[in-house]
């Protein structure tokens, strides 16, 4: 199992509607609205990194109103 913290920038207004939508993909666990530099945490657990590429990658970065991702790789 791969988990991997996704940090995503949004466009101002939409994180209620992005925390919607990026918490029905799958391979998602947890996604949280945060204060800071990003606007959301998503947190993804899958079978390989080609996944997280999938989640990350396609499927948020695919979210109108994403206006960038960073995805972290937990190592243990």
């Amino acid at each position: 199992m791969v988990t991997a913290y996704v940090m995503v920038k949004a466009n101002t207004g939409d994180a209620d509607r992005l925390r919607r939508e990026i918490d029905a993909i799958d391979g998602v666990t947890d996604v949280h609205i945060v204060a800071g530099d990003v606007d959301l945490i998503a947190k993804a657990s899958v079978d390989s990194p080609a996944a997280i590429k999938d989640v990350a990658a396609t499927a948020i970065q695919g979210i109108d109103g994403v206006e960038g991702t960073q995805t972290y790789i937990a190592m243990d």
